[in-house]
């Protein structure tokens, strides 16, 4: 696979198999390790979840478009949609502590995007839409 690569796959539940195998591809050409792998793609599918739910409002009103990159040490991975504008910081902390069973459902993808990838940095760019952009860094031999 040659770097950079970018691909762009409608705003919809479809396309997660999709997303999931371009960056799968990316992130064993680059030689991620399997847990790397995993978590490459448990943060990438919640990503994309997350743009077609809450920027797209669930209707495939838009693209996400995915790119693929080497860094020094690992995979940089930027989505790019043109939905609503997103906070982070809108988000409320999760509930880790109360019983599973008090908690509310959902709530807890930021949570994971951040505990999965090494880097992760949200930008909102009038005119042209949200970018996220995340890094996954190789595991050191030893």
């Amino acid at each position: 696979m040659d770097f950079p690569k970018t691909e762009t796959f409608p705003g919809a539940g479809s396309s997660l198999e999709a997303i999931n195998t371009f960056v799968t591809e990316a992130a064993q050409a680059i030689g991620l390790d399997e847990d790397a792998i995993f978590g490459v793609q448990l943060a990438v599918e919640e990503a994309c979840d997350n743009i077609i739910e809450h920027a797209y409002a669930g209707a495939s009103k838009g693209d996400i478009e995915c790119s693929c990159d080497i860094v020094t040490d690992g995979l940089k991975i930027v989505l790019r949609d043109s939905g609503r504008p997103f906070d982070p910081e809108s988000v409320p902390k999760p509930d880790l502590d109360s019983p599973l069973e008090e908690r509310d459902i959902g709530g807890l993808g930021l949570h994971f995007i951040k505990n999965l990838m090494d880097e992760v940095r949200f930008e909102f760019f009038p005119g042209s839409g949200n970018v996220l952009t995340m890094v996954k860094r190789k595991t050191p031999a030893g």
